[in-house]
């Protein structure tokens, strides 16, 4: 999308319908059509990346302050892997956090997330999510794309796919980040693998164009660029008469997309129409605390930026965008746990919680599915890498980790799943990454072993060859 340039003046569809050469909505069309009816219809999915600690956030371990300081058994050493810490001579590490009961439901949430708190009757909450991978770019990949294998499509990709393109002012797929590529792995995490160009995430910059190049060059008329691109879009369109390429038809469809986002684009990023208690709602305008020596992670400078993105979430789903992924990196606390994932929360807690509010006094949050998780969790254990004097942190955690859902046919007000004393194995109701991907897909109206694609010879599909939908959070 970034490479199509500006596109001006006139709908290409007005230009080269008339030649015959494109039908009103260009691009390689996906099945359209879900299995069963679909509780879901859009999707904002709030990524974490780094692996948010689920014991000081999610799950209260009280067994685990008094265990603080003990090594744990050998047994249960045995055939762990870690990012860094040390495992023979790592200790347990409890949590300075209070969790108190929030809503009817009497959900127990830390006090580093009261907003959050505040909407606990509107989620369900997961806290025996596992995964195969414990570093950042296998598990991210596996946790947006269903494989630690780079080149797979995304989740956005997958529901875009399967439910069709419409023709809209803005992308299908909308990923707004807070800063740089927004995860290790880039652009992999929201990449269209090998489906059509045209399912993949776009991303949106925070600041003045949402996508770069989108306006016309200084003193290009808008008649004199939609005369270029007619022409342009006219040779495409030939060339695939001839070869019947997916790929040619994606890119009519992104000069099409680029046309009308000229105009819907500058509308989509002014706030100015916004009511001042729903930018206080957000805090897109708070006062950001200081960190203590400052924070090498996180939320430091971005407290406006994630407001404004959760924001922007819900403006583009008002427009049509069907998915959008918000991501902020980084929650990745091998050190100084007390002090950045603080500050993180009070820079994430209010904005997602009135997103949530917002979707659902609007009338949105019933077809719009919201999820808030990571690509793992944190070790029970304090980080004793070698060289580093000072245990302040938690490693890498695949075993069991926290996330939660809300909207969109999703039963709110809920815990699903139960980890062992210290949040080390899940106890009960184990959820894998496949599980929720089936699950998600199931809400959207899709059998996860029946929304394929064929590449290679071999049918393809976001859950793999695994997964099981899980009944517990469907509403």
């Amino acid at each position: 999308m970034q490479s199509c340039g500006g596109v001006g003046g006139l709908a290409l569809t007005h230009l080269l319908g008339g030649d015959g050469l494109l039908a009103a909505s260009a691009g390689a069309k996906g099945p359209g059509k879900p299995h069963h009816p679909p509780k879901a219809k859009n999707c904002i999915y709030i990524y974490l990346e780094g692996g948010p600690s689920q014991m000081d956030l999610y799950d209260p371990k009280p067994i685990l302050n008094q265990l603080d300081g003990q090594a744990l058994p050998d047994s249960m050493l045995k055939n762990m892997r870690f990012a860094f810490l040390a495992k023979e001579t790592a200790r347990l590490m409890g949590t300075p956090r209070t969790f108190k009961k929030h809503g009817q439901c009497g959900m127990e949430l830390s006090d580093l997330i009261p907003h959050i708190g505040s909407i606990a009757d509107d989620i369900c909450l997961v806290r025996s999510m596992h995964t195969d991978q414990f570093n950042h770019v296998p598990g991210q990949l596996l946790m947006n794309t269903g494989s630690a294998i780079s080149g797979r499509p995304s989740m956005g990709s997958w529901l875009t796919y399967g439910l069709g393109s419409q023709a809209k002012n803005l992308p299908e797929f909308v990923v707004l980040v807070a800063v740089g590529r927004g995860v290790p792995g880039g652009s992999a995490s929201w990449s269209s693998g090998f489906l059509p160009s045209q399912y993949s995430g776009v991303m949106f910059r925070n600041e003045g164009a949402p996508v770069l190049n989108l306006e016309n060059p200084a003193r290009i008329t808008a008649a004199m660029q939609g005369r270029s691109i007619a022409a342009v879009s006219q040779l495409n369109a030939l060339r695939n008469l001839e070869v019947h390429d997916p790929e040619i038809e994606s890119r009519i469809a992104a000069y099409e997309l680029a046309f009308r986002m000229q105009t819907a684009a500058p509308e989509l990023m002014d706030l100015s129409g916004e009511s001042k208690a729903t930018l206080e709602m957000y805090g897109v305008d708070r006062q950001e605390p200081k960190i203590e020596g400052g924070n090498t992670l996180g939320g430091v400078g971005l407290f406006g930026t994630f407001a404004r993105n959760c924001l922007m979430a819900r403006r583009l789903i008002e427009r049509g965008t069907r998915v959008v992924q918000v991501i902020h990196a980084s929650w990745d606390h091998h050190s100084r746990i007390n002090t950045e994932l603080p500050h993180n929360c009070a820079m994430a807690d209010q904005p997602i919680a009135a997103l949530v509010k917002d979707l659902k006094q609007r009338g949105l949050l019933d077809d719009t599915l919201v999820v808030c998780g990571s690509e793992f969790g944190r070790t029970a254990l304090g980080e004793n890498r070698p060289g580093n004097r000072a245990v302040t942190g938690r490693d890498h955690h695949p075993n069991a980790f926290s996330l939660w859902l809300a909207g969109g046919g999703i039963k709110g007000g809920q815990v699903v799943g139960e980890t062992d004393d210290i949040a080390w194995n899940v106890s009960k109701d184990p959820v894998h990454v496949h599980d929720l991907h089936a699950t998600i897909l199931h809400l959207f109206g899709f059998d996860h072993t029946q929304l394929t694609y064929r590449f290679q010879g071999r049918d393809f599909r976001l859950t793999d060859v695994a997964g099981q939908v899980v009944p517990r959070l469907l509403a």
